[in-house]
């Protein structure tokens, strides 16, 4: 179980164990090329299986997606069906692919809103990947930040807990099982956080990049994550509190 940056100072390694990316600019990318939005989801794909090799190559052990958030349901509904299908589609074709990578996939959000066709396909690709101890793909699909905190205190409440510390509600979020983000990179050109996992970005490393998604590839990552390892993570602390390794003078 993984805690809180705010009460354990994390390890700092220099390839960040934990990434997570919004993947904007998909509709941009096939407006400019004079091609329906949804072409530009479909690229998207090609993005995601390049970033996903570069993280394998660079020793990344979590990658998390936000690939459709609770506020993109006003989307209009043709728009909403593609990404639906598109979803589906990637993980009837995809699965076998991660899981010879021995990759694991895990879906975070509130499914209730998916069919039962999408449910049931995302349930099983969860237990076909569950053994695979390499890269952790997470993807999070009809989630919001806000309704993950306000699902880990309901559960909380259900057990009866009276007092709710960090320790606590850190074990109710989707994402218990990982570490907190090391880089949250937001391709697009836009320098927002939109509601993406509020409380465990808390002391993640910002990178935002004018690179539309379809256009995010493996050296697009392997550049923010140069950056990264610019920066000193001090969490709280002084630089020199920092061990001389971990100074950025």
């Amino acid at each position: 179980m993984f805690g809180s940056s705010t009460q354990v100072v994390p390890d700092v390694r220099p390839v960040p164990r934990h990434i997570a990316i919004i993947m904007d600019g998909n509709g941009r990318w096939a407006k400019k090329r004079l091609l329906p939005r949804v072409a530009g989801h479909k690229r998207g794909l090609d993005a995601v299986r390049d970033v996903i090799g570069a993280c394998r190559r660079l020793g990344v052990e979590h990658l998390t997606l936000f690939a459709f958030s609770t506020e993109n349901w006003r989307r209009p509904e043709e728009e909403v069906s593609f990404l639906m299908d598109l979803f589906l589609r990637a993980l009837e074709h995809e699965v076998e692919r991660l899981n010879s990578n021995n990759i694991r996939l895990r879906v975070i959000g509130s499914r209730q809103r998916f069919g039962a066709d999408l449910a049931a396909r995302i349930a099983e690709a969860e237990r076909k990947t569950a053994a695979n101890d390499g890269l952790t793909l997470t993807i999070a699909a009809d989630y919001g930040g806000r309704w993950d905190i306000l699902q880990g205190v309901n559960a909380l409440i259900a057990e009866g807990v009276t007092e709710v510390t960090e320790q606590a509600l850190c074990e109710k979020l989707s994402m218990h099982y990982a570490p907190e983000p090391d880089l949250f990179i937001r391709t697009g050109g836009e320098q927002r956080i939109s509601n993406f996992l509020l409380w465990q970005l808390a002391y993640a490393e910002l990178f935002f990049t004018d690179q539309l998604w379809p256009d995010f590839d493996g050296k697009a990552l392997e550049d923010a994550v140069a950056s990264y390892q610019r920066r000193e993570r001090r969490f709280g602390r002084t630089s020199e509190q920092l061990p001389e390794a971990l100074r950025r003078d």
